[in-house]
């Protein structure tokens, strides 16, 4: 990320849960006082995921908190966001997903040059055995480095 950047919200579990194979950076379209309630830190992005329909690309289950002075302007925190992406971008990201069984995710939102900007992935989904491969390849990561020091 470059030096005008900053980090709003990350998916650790994402890492976790899934082989990360690509990654896009996507805008978001969002309303006013989506924006400022953004601002101030207030977005999960845990159970969120990105579909395609009909030749765009939406963000579902992302949970952006109403903003508390945003009164009659506020909107539903869970509603469906329309990413904007190239049209080439989209292709391919759905014809991996079709075709080969990928899941997009969002890794982070953070705030470039002032605007809102979503980073995404094209991720498969790890199994149980995966997941305690990559524990035990960390654990012995820092018994090494509690070694070294």
């Amino acid at each position: 990320m470059a030096e005008n950047t900053k980090n709003v919200a990350s998916n650790k579990k994402a890492y976790h849960e899934y082989f990360i194979e690509d990654k896009y950076e996507a805008g978001i379209a969002l309303v006013g006082t989506e924006v400022k309630s953004i601002r101030q830190g207030k977005v999960n992005l845990k159970d969120s995921y990105v579909g395609i329909k009909d030749g765009e690309a939406y963000v579902y289950n992302m949970h952006i908190s109403p903003y508390e002075k945003g009164n009659i302007y506020n909107v539903d925190p869970l509603r469906v966001r329309k990413l904007l992406l190239n049209k080439r971008e989209i292709r391919k990201m759905t014809g991996l997903v079709t075709l080969k069984g990928y899941s997009l995710i969002p890794l982070s939102l953070y705030l470039k040059n002032g605007l809102v900007k979503m980073e995404m992935a094209v991720a498969k989904g790890k199994k149980n055995y995966d997941k305690r491969q990559d524990i035990a390849k960390k654990d012995a990561e820092r018994r090494m480095q509690r070694r070294e020091d």
